[in-house]
């Protein structure tokens, strides 16, 4: 059994009681786990793949192209501590939503912008934020935002040397790269 790198739980440990899940695609997977790895209230962190056809899939299928997943990064938290509002506006402030199958130099449908909601709480906060925020950026001159949000579908953790790789290699890549168009917070975090 796996342990997380910086929060030492096991890597398969179930979700708390009243603790809950979200999971986002971001482009690559790396920079995306560490931004939510930071945020207090975050219990665990695990990248992975989500949205696709294949059964556990490795990271040279995803890579491929060929199984219609995205690298995704599920979020465990505790919403006394952190909001789904405030993880959609880390998701939305921290890489581009408009770029289609791609994030910067990353290109390819495993590289697009996906929200997995698995409540219909979850789904209604992702929608409004998604209009709110294709708002924002086209006042600011950016395209439509291409964002998917779609409902749950099984996760597939990705191989231990990919979890939690920007603290096993602190100068590893990271593409993460933000409009620069900042994102609304409806409903300030809980104190």
């Amino acid at each position: 059994m796996t342990t997380h790198a910086i929060f030492n739980r096991p890597m398969d440990a179930p979700i708390p009681p009243g603790f809950d899940q979200a999971i986002f695609g971001m482009g690559c997977y790396w920079g995306p786990e560490r931004l939510f790895w930071k945020q207090n209230g975050v219990w665990l962190t695990q990248v992975g793949f989500a949205g696709g056809t294949t059964e556990n899939p490795t990271y040279e299928q995803v890579k491929s192209g060929t199984t219609g997943h995205a690298e995704v990064v599920r979020v465990i938290y505790d919403s006394s501590k952190i909001s789904y509002d405030h993880l959609l506006q880390l998701f939305w402030e921290n890489h581009d939503p408009t770029q289609g199958d791609r994030q910067g130099n990353d290109v390819g449908d495993q590289y697009r912008s996906l929200i997995m909601v698995f409540t219909d709480s979850q789904r209604a906060a992702a929608e409004a934020s998604k209009i709110d925020y294709d708002n924002r950026l086209a006042v600011a001159g950016f395209g439509k935002i291409t964002t998917r949000i779609v409902g749950p579908a099984p996760f597939w953790p990705a191989h231990d040397a990919h979890q939690q790789y920007l603290e096993k290699n602190p100068d590893g890549y990271c593409g993460l790269k933000g409009t620069g168009v900042e994102a609304s917070l409806p409903n300030p975090d809980p104190i």
